[in-house]
């Protein structure tokens, strides 16, 4: 069995890292998030128009068509209440730059799922992320299901 020193897993280990010191090898940082080769905080400086010029068709002709009543309210609540959960039914609303942090409570037909908006879900949206159904969950056959199960033992 290896001993362990302290500090590091193993002897072995501890080679490997002074291995990769040597040649040169970094680690692995966390690679920073871009959308369309735009990072976020150049997002969020885009204008509205600016933004809809790099989203895909879909999202783009959605937005080209104007924003509803309530969607023009949830971007106006979403910059007046940054901390607070702003509860919608609007699924068809597409995730801005804007509500990247921000906290929603997106109703899926029977309860408010709660969503918190990272860069990866921009373009997408709320009905994507809370499924409105839900894939069943099955247990054992029941009693007289089959053959075998009407057998009772005596003990």
């Amino acid at each position: 069995m290896a001993r362990r020193t302290k500090g590091l897993a193993t002897p072995k280990a501890a080679r490997r890292r002074e291995r990769k010191r040597k040649a040169g090898i970094q680690v692995r940082r966390k690679k920073e998030f871009t959308y369309r080769g735009m990072t976020i905080d150049k997002l969020k400086e885009l204008t509205f128009e600016e933004f809809i010029a790099i989203v895909p068709s879909r999202q783009r002709r959605s937005f080209k068509r104007g924003l509803s009543m309530e969607q023009a309210k949830i971007i106006n609540d979403s910059n007046n209440k940054p901390d607070k959960v702003i509860r919608t039914h609007r699924r068809e609303m597409i995730i801005i730059p804007q509500f990247v942090g921000r906290k929603f409570g997106v109703y899926n037909g029977r309860e408010f799922v709660d969503l918190e908006i990272l860069p990866e879900m921009i373009g997408l949206y709320f009905g994507e992320l809370a499924p409105t159904r839900t894939s069943p969950t099955h247990t054992g056959p029941g009693v007289g299901a089959t053959k075998s199960s009407k057998f009772m033992p005596l003990k």
